[in-house]
């Protein structure tokens, strides 16, 4: 709710990031952005006037290009729901084919480069968000938001964010300041449309995007994720680069219900306690220092060896 985009920070969509990793997609900064705005024909009338109504304050307040709003041809019916295996939230979206015809539709109409989607996501109950709002747990809603996210720049290769249309959740005084945020306000929309203003362009890597001075994956020196978080595509994307291999920082402070570390993974990294220390080892990184050089008795005595020629044949000692 309360991001506000900054100069050398990057909004980028989670199935961009992992083709940007691989080397297939390049980002493209932008000054500005075309926004569209999708409302799934599930929200209800007056819930659909807030989002409306934060639409227009983007526009009149903040100045966002904001340009058009279409409401899909019919229910969306999305179902979410907690992986029993994984413990990670994931969801699908019954009617996909009316998102992307709504989508297509703004293409078309009014040469949108940039979507926000919004979907009436079922009303969570207290208990199942309890501990996400105490500031732990898992967000049940993310996953699902995230597969909307994916299908739409999939398909039509632009940045693309979603926020859920729902109903206010009874105020608790409990609530972590981690999480505070996302009680103020009738809808997420706002960080979604500020971010989407000036959220670089996804353009297929060639030699061309490279002359236009393009983001490439080459262009990354080090990546930050969480201890146990690391098998997704972009990570290993980043860790099995023959070439221009940027450091990978683990974060043990940072921790999911996953089980995918570096070690169990095979992965080269510099584990690190907290966010702290991460941006002490990317200092190091930037200037050349081998941040072990920083640590007690991370150096150790470097081996001398010697060859000398036995017979015609080389003998290290």
């Amino acid at each position: 709710m309360l991001y506000w985009p900054m100069p050398n920070i990057l909004y980028v969509e989670g199935y961009a990031l992992d083709q940007f990793a691989s080397g297939l997609w390049a980002l493209n900064p932008v000054h500005q952005n075309r926004v569209g705005l999708v409302l799934d024909a599930a929200i209800e009338m007056e819930l659909r006037m807030r989002h409306l109504q934060v639409a227009d304050a983007a526009r009149a307040s903040l100045g966002l290009p904001v340009l058009d709003c279409t409401v899909t041809d019919k229910p969306l019916e999305v179902e979410l729901w907690i992986d029993p295996k994984t413990g990670q939230s994931t969801g699908r979206i019954k009617h996909p084919d009316s998102l992307l015809r709504a989508v297509q539709s703004l293409v078309d109409r009014s040469q949108i480069n940039a979507v926000a989607v919004v979907c009436r996501f079922p009303d969570v109950d207290e208990n199942s968000m309890h501990d996400y709002r105490r500031g732990i747990g898992v967000d049940a809603l993310a996953g699902l938001e995230a597969i909307i996210s994916h299908l739409v720049v999939k398909e039509f290769q632009i940045p693309c964010a979603h926020a859920p249309a729902l109903l206010s959740a009874p105020s608790n005084q409990s609530i972590s300041p981690k999480s505070a945020a996302e009680e103020i306000g009738y809808t997420f929309l706002p960080c979604v449309l500020a971010g989407l203003s000036n959220a670089p362009q996804y353009l297929v890597t060639d030699l061309e995007t490279m002359e236009k001075g393009c983001i490439c994956a080459n262009d990354v020196d080090s990546v930050i994720v969480p201890i146990d978080a690391c098998a997704g595509n972009g990570v290993l994307s980043f860790a099995r680069k023959s070439r221009n291999k940027p450091l990978i920082i683990a974060v043990e402070e940072n921790t999911t219900v996953l089980s995918d570390t570096p070690d169990r993974l095979h992965i080269e990294s510099v584990n690190v306690s907290n966010y702290w220390e991460a941006i002490g080892v990317i200092a190091a990184h930037k200037a050349g220092v081998d941040p072990n050089s920083l640590r007690k008795n991370r150096i150790n005595n470097i081996p001398c060896r010697s060859s000398f020629s036995l017979n015609g044949s080389a003998v290290s000692v």
